[in-house]
């Protein structure tokens, strides 16, 4: 909701301010929108990264840029990869799998397209984001973390092959179908050759000969996971047909008319496009090309398979309208080079017809129906095979404890990480996810205490501990609860769910031991009924500038409400006036302490300056020379740090990182930011000492903040 006020505050303030200016003598070009993506929401600006963090002239626009990435309100992303999530015509209800998602801009678009009505707390729909390497699914969590979705869950699979979830449909077991599946596969990247020097050094015409298997396996499982009547979205950053029009033509052939690719001209004007090739040849490292399987000698026949050559029946090539899918070439619009191709499926793929069936005769039993991928080598299809019976009582017997076990965890509401002889847990060991009890009397005082409407989805809370003291709340939609609850044995979750409260050894005393939590207060505020104070923009203005400022500083009108108050955490609410068009014209949520004699509002650094900014208010503060040097420093060293985790640094060293900062954010939360608030208040002759104890909750909070990101 706030992306038109961004948008108004870029065209407005930061784009004039870039107009006749000079860096290193060469005049700074206008950053122009993207004229094929809706609503003027996609930018381009021909800025390098060095010029834009090096400039003083530009650094105010830079901290704009960086400040509202971290907040979730831009991304940086290259244009072309945008294209895909938009070809998938995502709607709130629709249930999405993005089977290879990491690093996540994909992942943010389709979330977005999920919360299309910031009314609706809890879409229908959600977004499973999977991918085969852990450390990247970390940094999957950090980009879906920043847009604050109950929605979003990152999983840690092989893509090819992913296991069939089940879901829960009134009391019946059912296989989870999803209505839109992202496959954006692993590429040889050759498309990205005008950024990335790489490609020019290393590229050979073997990548794609290694990779045209996997992508056809990934795409195959997409597939056969796709609702009837679903949309599949197959793309890469490269321009090879072996790794492109080859795996669309040899999966609408083994589909056998279960599939057809969908004529997208009319979608995305504006866009330059190259249809889909219909003939290509093969050609091996050392330059031989052949034009037909049957061409290949038999000690190649290994590195080339008959499912990478072009179909030579006319009428089959012609059915198959392989001219629909897009090639962007880089030359037309300045972008990267892509490809993609939309499908859609009409009917089972031909080896599942009997998929149904399988699953009524089955009622419940460990060991659900496994569906063989067909081989990508031949072509060759499986048939679904049901699982052996029991052959004897012993096996029956051992059958049923599994079962009874898995039945008692799932009615205590525990999703732990699934049992290593089934699946080789590999990376970090995750907590279990935990689900609130329907009488747990840990939620009675949060009821009372914001008065929650009796339509509080309360089932979907969880906690990340089973033991001990419960720190921190999260709430996922009860789509995912669904999803959690049923496949903890087969499923390695990384994380889901969005934090709503933190617990507060202050808040006891006042009636709750838990403070509202700011990630979550757009997903909880239309359920509270209590403790909600409105407040006009120079109020917010006040709360978002100074730390604790004392309760006469706001209007009389605000001092009246806060004095009928009990102390304790509280909703600030700012509602826009429409007959002020200049005011900021989209509602404000905050999260805020009532203390004593003051008032203060709980929201990270990041989120202050987005909110201070659409209110015109100037946030930009310009670096010392210290500064600059050592934030310079600071940035190659991450640089430096990240291009080890790419070339592969050690699991175990990752693990302990992770596992550092895993317990940095576990002390962070242990002392809550406000844990000496109620003393400061009641000191008030030490104001010196008062103000020192804030600023030190401050930088606790935003440490709290910035480690949650790695593994909340």
């Amino acid at each position: 909701s706030h992306a038109k006020e961004i948008l108004h505050c870029l065209k407005e303030k930061y784009f004039k301010e870039l107009q006749d200016l000079e860096v290193d003598g060469q005049k700074v070009e206008m950053p122009q929108s993207l004229s094929w993506y809706p609503e003027e929401l996609a930018w381009h600006t021909n800025l390098s990264r060095k010029i834009l963090r090096k400039s003083p002239q530009l650094e105010k626009f830079h901290q704009f840029l960086v400040s509202e990435t971290e907040c979730g309100n831009i991304s940086r992303q290259e244009a072309v990869s945008m294209i895909p999530p938009l070809l998938l015509n995502v709607n709130p209800h629709h249930k999405i799998l993005d089977m290879c998602a990491a690093p996540g801009s994909k992942t943010a678009q389709l979330i977005e397209m999920l919360h299309a009505d910031m009314n609706v707390p809890f879409p229908k729909g959600f977004v499973i984001a999977n991918d085969v390497d852990n450390k990247r699914c970390y940094l999957l969590v950090h980009q879906a973390k920043r847009l604050n979705s109950p929605c979003i869950m990152v999983v840690n699979h092989d893509a090819s092959s992913i296991p069939n979830l089940q879901i829960d449909v009134n009391g019946r077991k059912e296989v989870l179908f999803y209505d839109r599946i992202l496959c954006d596969v692993p590429c040889s990247g050759d498309g990205t050759m005008r950024k990335n020097i790489d490609v020019w050094k290393k590229w050979t015409t073997q990548n794609s000969l290694q990779l045209h298997g996997l992508q056809l396996r990934i795409a195959t499982r997409g597939v056969e996971q796709l609702a009837e009547g679903g949309r599949m979205v197959y793309s890469t950053c490269s321009l090879n047909p072996i790794e492109n029009e080859a795996v669309i033509a040899s999966l609408l052939e083994k589909s056998q008319g279960a599939l057809e690719l969908a004529d997208v001209s009319s979608e995305l004007p504006g866009l330059k496009r190259m249809p889909g090739i219909t003939n290509w040849k093969v050609m091996l490292k050392d330059g031989q090309w052949f034009e037909e399987w049957k061409d290949v000698p038999s000690n190649r026949q290994t590195q080339i398979r008959p499912t990478m050559f072009p179909v030579k029946d006319e009428e089959k090539l012609k059915a198959m309208n392989l001219e629909r899918c897009l090639r962007i070439l880089p030359h037309h619009q300045n972008t990267g080079g892509f490809f993609v191709a939309v499908l859609i499926k009409k009917s089972p793929m031909p080896w599942n017809k009997r998929q149904p069936k399988v699953h009524q005769k089955l009622p419940q039993r460990t060991g659900d129906t496994d569906v063989t991928a067909p081989n990508s080598d031949n072509g060759s299809e499986c048939i679904a095979v049901e699982p052996a019976l029991a052959e004897n009582e012993e096996s029956k017997k051992v059958q049923e404890l599994q079962n009874s076990d898995t039945e008692q965890s799932k009615k205590e509401g525990v999703c732990g990480p699934p049992p290593s002889k089934k699946m080789k847990l590999f990376g970090f060991k995750e907590d279990p996810f935990v689900f609130l009890p329907e009488d747990d009397p840990l939620f009675l005082p949060i009821q009372k205490f914001y008065a929650l409407d009796p339509s509080f989805p309360k089932m979907n809370l969880l906690t990340r501990t089973q033991e001990g003291k419960k720190r921190q709340l999260y709430m996922v939609s009860e789509e995912l609860r669904n999803v959690l609850l049923n496949n903890s044995e087969k499923m390695k979750v990384i994380n889901t769910g969005i934090k709503v409260w933190s617990r507060n050894s202050d808040g006891e005393q006042f009636g709750c031991a838990f403070r509202l939590a700011q990630e979550g207060i757009y997903t909880l505020y239309p359920f509270i009924h209590a403790r909600i104070i409105d407040v006009c923009i120079e109020d917010v203005k006040i709360l978002l500038t100074q730390e604790n400022p004392f309760l006469s500083k706001f209007s009389s009108e605000t001092q009246k409400k806060v004095r009928d108050m009990a102390m304790g955490s509280i909703v600030l609410k700012y509602n826009p006036d429409p007959e002020k068009p200049d005011e900021l014209q989209c509602p404000i949520v905050l999260c805020g302490w009532q203390g004593k004699t003051s008032l203060r509002a709980f929201v990270p650094k990041n989120e202050r300056l987005h909110y201070l900014r659409m209110m015109g208010v100037e946030v930009f503060k310009a670096k010392r020379k210290e500064e600059e040097e050592s934030e310079s420093k600071t940035e190659e060293e991450v640089q430096h740090r990240l291009a080890q985790t790419e070339e592969g640094m050690d699991v175990e060293e990752h693990n302990l990182v992770t596992k550092m900062e895993a317990e940095i954010g576990e002390e962070s939360s242990h002392s809550p930011v406000e844990s000496n608030a109620m003393e400061v208040e009641n000191k008030m002759e030490d104001l010196d000492q008062s103000s020192k104890t804030v600023n030190s909750h401050v930088s606790q909070e935003s440490k709290d903040t910035d480690t949650s990101n790695v593994k909340d």
